[in-house]
Formats: C-alpha cells, structure tokens, sequence
C-alpha cells in the first residue's frame, strides 16, 4: 500500500534514484543513415506557424512552485517557428525506429519507470526496486516505448497515443533524423498560451469549460484511484479534446513534453529576454505541460508557466516530445 501522507511529486522519477546499471549498448543513429534536409517526410506534420512576437513568460501567482523557477514573470520576445499540432506518436516513432535501427535508453538500460496502476500482476510480481520518493513509479524490466508496460504489453490500439518511454537523449535523435529540433522552454510556453495573455492554461483561467474537459489529467485520489472523467486512465490519442487558437493539441496533460533547455530555477533571472535558451549544463533537461498523472493535490504542474526536470536519460511512462521547425 502505498503511504499518501509521504507523497512528494508524480511528475517524473529519475535514473539517479535507481542502481540499476546498464545493460545494452548506446542507442545511436546509423552514420550512414541521410538526415532527412527537407521537412519531416512524416504525413504528421501539417506544422503550425508561430509568428513571432512577445508575451509575459512564467507565473508570480500562489498556483506556482517557486523552487521550480516559475518565476518572476517577465515580457520574452520569440522569434517565429513552426510547432507539430501534437506531440509525437507511437507510430511515428514507430517509423524512425525502423529506419534507423536505433535503440533507445529504455532499450539500453533494460528498464523504465511504469505507473503502479499499469502493469499486469505477473509483471509486478517481478518489480524489486521502486524510487523511494516516487513510490508509484515501478522499475519494470523490458518496458520501453514499444511495451508500454512491460514484456507482456503492446501497442495494440495506441499506434495515435503519444510515444512513452523516451529519454531527452531519444527525443533528440528523432527530431534530428526528421530534421527538426526540440523546442525551447520560451517557444513552449508561447506556443501553449495560443495569444492567451497570463492565463493559467492554453484556453483561459478555468480548467473545465462548464461540463467539457480540456485536457487528460488524473480525476480521483491520487496516486490510488483515477475515475477517468476526463475519459482517460492512461495516455490519450493525440488529437483528443479541443486545440487552442494555435491549432495545438494538449499542451497541458496526457504528457510531459521534453525541452531542448537544460534546467535551472533560475531560469528567468539567467536567459535573454530575447529568444532566451538555457545551455549551460546542469544535468537535467527541462520537461513542460503536465501529464495524465497531474493531479492538483500533488502536481499542479498541467498550467503553461509550470515546469518541470530529469536526467536526459530518464524514461517514464508519461512523458513524450514534440518537434518545432525553424523557418
């Protein structure tokens, strides 16, 4: 049983919390692969153009984390891009991976963090390590992008749900065979806003528009009980629930998204005002919009200002990516 009195976060457990070593080669793009030079040959991408433009960055309300950096809010100037209308999926990556031959960090390490709810009960019976923070993140053996759950899982009938299971470092190599990038923190959020200006979420300040829910968040008692209201336990197809006025879908819940930033609270007092990207190294990559396990009581981390960390070579089942263009 799990102790909720001692729960920290749902956001995402680390590499760092386990010991379990590696056990596969590094994954790697063939050299003799040819990055693609023209824009992703993926049907997918019908990108939506952001022009460029200003808008206030980050939250300075009671809703916000201040260790996270949230803060202070201040006007950032974004110079145009293009953004995927929804984060990569399963059989999208799915595409890569069988072009390339490429192996994943899940792959390599032989292992990835799955939601206690998820695996079968043969597969748990097998766990032996958990986070000690993050008691709900199970350590299972042979669960990576294509086994959500474990060896005894599949993608059958989640080819549109968004990939799972991949690292920053995963999320990278595919934007780079596509020939596209990860977006930065600022991009991200302006994105998100939709032209919406200091609203906590992509459509306004309310989470549910009267009866309609927005996006695929966690409904109940967390980490125990998900009732689904929203319609969903786990991850939710990608172009589920109404985009905002930028045509982009969940960009709050369903999945974390993988920035191309490196961490820091001090975020917004460290960047530019103009375009600002955070690249000195501190050993983990920024993570943005929440996920299905976001719950208010825990992680009220599903608003646009919020944000959010790992190790680039972290793998969960809640976070995924999605790809920007420059123009």
């Amino acid at each position: 049983m799990i102790n909720t009195e001692k729960l920290v976060s749902c956001c995402s457990a680390s590499r760092q919390d386990t010991s379990v070593e590696v056990t596969k080669e590094a994954g790697i793009i063939p050299m003799n692969l040819k990055m693609h030079k023209e824009k992703s040959p993926l049907p997918y991408l019908e990108m939506a153009h952001i022009p460029s433009g200003s808008f206030l960055m980050g939250t300075d309300t009671d809703e916000g984390f201040p260790r996270d950096g949230e803060g202070p809010v201040r006007r950032i100037t974004v110079h145009t891009f293009q953004i995927a209308p929804y984060a990569v999926t399963n059989a999208e990556f799915k595409q890569f991976v069988e072009t390339t031959g490429y192996i994943t960090d899940a792959e390599r390490f032989g292992w990835s963090y799955v939601f206690h709810l998820f695996p079968s009960e043969e597969t748990k019976k097998q766990v032996v390590q958990v986070p000690q923070s993050t008691p709900w993140w199970l350590v299972v053996e042979g669960a990576y992008w294509a086994a959500p759950e474990g060896t005894d899982s599949s993608l059958v009938d989640r080819m549109d749900h968004p990939v799972v299971h991949v690292s920053w470092n995963d999320a990278d190599a595919y934007c780079r065979w596509a020939g596209g990038r990860l977006p930065t923190e600022a991009e991200w959020e302006y994105a998100a806003r939709g032209g919406l200006e200091g609203k906590t979420y992509p459509w306004g300040d309310l989470l549910k528009q009267g009866d309609e829910h927005r996006c695929n968040i966690w409904q109940g008692k967390f980490p125990i009980k998900n009732n689904a209201s929203d319609g969903y336990v786990g991850t939710a197809p990608v172009r589920t629930y109404k985009p905002n006025s930028y045509g982009l879908y969940q960009m709050s819940g369903n999945v974390w998204e993988w920035c191309v930033d490196w961490f820091t609270p001090d975020y917004h007092r460290m960047t530019s005002f103009d375009n600002p990207r955070f690249e000195r190294e501190t050993g983990k990559k920024s993570m943005r919009g929440g996920s299905y396990l976001c719950h208010r009581s825990y992680c009220n981390r599903y608003r646009v200002a919020a944000r959010s960390a790992n190790t680039p070579d972290s793998s969960t089942g809640n976070c995924g990516f999605r790809m920007v263009y420059d123009n």
